[in-house]
């Protein structure tokens, strides 16, 4: 069984006080929660991860950068690299972000380096994919995720589907309330395993976590998680609020409960 993934991506939002704040509310309403297969992530700024990484000392809830550089070290002001994650052992990183690639122009090539850096220092990479309004209307979503698959995971090597995530966020859902109906979310998702395992093969196909985001809440996040090939979120606005991201981790308990 795959595991279900509870992510938050917090975007450039809350500060060091209101990430303890939040972080430590989030141990505390989470204490007793122990479901083997679920995992809880949070994502805040680089600025924040120590921060966030004390307040949730002792608790199973595990944190992850928003990006990463492609480069070990060297002179790039303002970057971060693996080593740095690694040494403030963060578990994950977020990477092809549609905003990195709408404000960046991050390149499928890009973010394919950045995946490696990751995998080469043991940190699992957040991969994320997804389609335009435009590219959906005109029938390209499934030619659109091929080339980014084909892209990002070009020359990528992987042994067992679980030190890679990856996160299929229709670009028109992000961030606008709009939400990709279950049934696109499914065929997406669906098409992205097929691929998967045409690329590598079967059990690692099986073993790969693949999350929806876009606009995921309380109120759609059951119905989206129970779908055959949706393993659980990366989510943005609803991760901000302690009660909808409490209530989403419960709905993936939920949904393991019920032999997923």
């Amino acid at each position: 069984m795959r595991d279900i993934i509870i992510a938050g991506n917090w975007k450039m939002n809350k500060d060091a006080g209101e990430t303890a704040k939040f972080c430590g509310e989030l141990k505390d309403r989470l204490a007793d929660v122990s479901a083997p297969g679920l995992r809880v992530i949070v994502a805040p700024a680089f600025v924040l991860l120590p921060a966030a990484k004390q307040a949730l000392t002792g608790s199973r809830i595990e944190v992850s950068a928003q990006d990463v550089s492609s480069h070990v070290q060297g002179a790039f002001t303002g970057e971060v690299s693996a080593p740095m994650l690694a040494s403030l052992q963060v578990s994950y990183a977020i990477v092809g972000h549609s905003e990195r690639r709408q404000y960046h122009a991050e390149t499928n090539e890009l973010v394919r380096d950045k995946v490696q850096m990751l995998l080469d220092h043991q940190i699992i990479p957040i991969m994320c994919i997804g389609e335009t309004l435009q590219q959906r209307e005109a029938g390209e979503t499934e030619a659109v995720l091929e080339s980014q698959l084909t892209g990002c995971l070009n020359g990528i090597e992987l042994q067992t589907g679980k030190e890679l995530v990856i996160a299929y966020e229709p670009v028109w859902a992000i961030g606008t309330g709009k939400t990709a109906t279950s049934e696109q979310a499914q065929q997406a998702h669906a098409f992205i395993r097929n691929w998967l395992q045409a690329r590598f093969d079967a059990q690692i196909a099986q073993n790969l976590s693949i999350l929806y985001g876009g606009s995921m809440k309380p109120g759609n996040c059951e119905e989206l998680i129970s779908q055959p090939d949706i393993d659980g979120g990366l989510i943005g606005g609803a991760s901000l609020k302690t009660d909808d991201f409490v209530s989403m981790v419960h709905t993936g308990i939920s949904v393991l409960k019920k032999g997923k």
